[in-house]
C-alpha cells in the first residue's frame, strides 16, 4: 500500500537535456526502475513527525523514458512545502494560523525562502479528489490502467503542447459560458503553470492511491472497477455542451464526474 494513499499528482517531466549539466548527471544516475513515487511519499510521511528543513534535505525526482529519451520531474520539495505553507497561512487570520503550525516548523520550511522565489514546482498535488480541469488535459486513449504490487493505478500522459491547447479550449469554453470567475481563474492558473516548462515536456496525471478508493466505489456500484471510470469522457461531454451552448449536455457530463469523485472525497471521513 502507498504511504499516502489519499494523494493524486499532476506532474510535468522536462527533457533531461533541458537541465543544468550537474543536474543532468544527478538525474541520469537514477535507475528507471527506482520506486521514486513510494520514496517521495515515504519522505513526506517522515516530515509529519520530524522537523526536517526540506531545503537542506537531498531531493529526488521522478523519471520517464520515452522513445529513447529521458524526462525528469524533480520533486521540488522545498518549493512545494513553502507554497503549501503560504496557502495555508493565507486561508485564515494570522492570529489563528500560528496555533496550527508552530514557529519552529515555519522556520524549518522557510529556511532560504528567498532562494525559492524563482523556482516553480514540477508537481501539483490534491488530496481526496482530482480537479475536473486536470481531466481536460487528456484524451481517453492517453489513459493507462492496471494493477501493481501497490494496488490499482490510473495514469494519463500527453505532450505539454497538447495539454496547453486543451487547457486553452477549456478556458475559452468556461469563459464563454460563465464569464470570468473563480473556476475560470483556476483554469487560467493551470495554463500559466504549464507555460513555464520546456515545450517538449510531458504532462502526467497520476491518481496515486485514489485509484484504489475509486476501484472499490465503482465495484460497489456494480460497475467494472477502474475500467468503468469515464472521468475524461465526462469532462469532454461537459465541455462539448458548453462550447455548443447545450446546458443539459454540459450539466450531464459535469454531474456524472463530480458525483463519482464526491464519493471518493467522502472516504476521507470514513478513513
Amino acid at each position: 500500500m502507498r504511504p499516502t494513499p489519499y494523494v493524486a499528482s499532476l506532474r510535468v517531466y522536462e527533457p533531461l537535456n533541458s537541465f543544468e549539466p550537474a543536474e543532468q548527471l544527478r538525474w541520469n544516475a537514477i535507475d528507471i526502475k527506482s520506486t521514486t513515487g513510494i520514496d517521495e511519499q515515504a519522505r513526506a510521511i517522515r516530515r509529519t513527525i520530524t522537523i526536517e528543513p526540506p531545503v537542506l534535505a537531498v531531493d529526488g525526482a521522478h523519471i520517464l523514458e520515452f522513445e529513447g529519451r529521458r524526462y525528469v520531474a524533480p520533486w521540488t520539495t522545498a518549493t512545494r512545502c513553502n507554497i503549501a505553507l503560504g496557502d495555508f497561512q493565507a486561508s485564515m487570520p494570522s492570529s489563528v494560523a500560528k496555533f496550527f503550525v508552530p514557529q519552529n516548523v515555519v522556520e524549518s520550511i522557510t529556511i532560504n525562502a528567498e532562494e525559492m522565489e524563482d523556482k516553480v514546482p514540477y508537481i501539483i498535488t490534491e488530496t481526496w479528489m482530482i480537479p475536473p480541469r486536470w481531466f481536460g488535459l487528456f484524451e481517453p486513449d492517453e489513459r493507462l490502467r492496471g494493477e501493481t504490487v501497490d494496488g490499482p493505478f490510473t495514469v494519463m500522459r500527453t505532450s505539454i503542447a497538447t495539454a496547453k491547447r486543451r487547457c486553452m479550449f477549456t478556458h475559452q469554453s468556461v469563459v464563454s459560458a460563465f464569464g470570468n470567475g473563480p473556476i475560470e481563474q483556476e483554469i487560467a492558473d493551470l495554463l500559466e503553470w504549464l507555460n513555464i516548462f520546456h515545450p517538449e515536456s510531458i504532462v502526467e496525471c497520476d491518481y496515486g492511491g485514489l485509484a484504489g478508493y475509486l476501484e472499490k466505489i465503482l465495484i460497489n456500484d456494480g460497475l467494472g472497477g477502474l475500467e468503468a471510470d469515464t472521468s475524461i469522457e465526462d469532462i469532454q461531454l461537459s465541455l462539448s455542451g458548453l462550447a455548443s451552448g447545450d446546458g443539459a449536455k454540459a450539466g450531464e457530463g459535469y454531474e456524472r464526474l463530480v458525483s463519482r469523485w464526491r464519493k471518493v472525497a467522502a472516504m476521507e471521513q470514513a478513513s
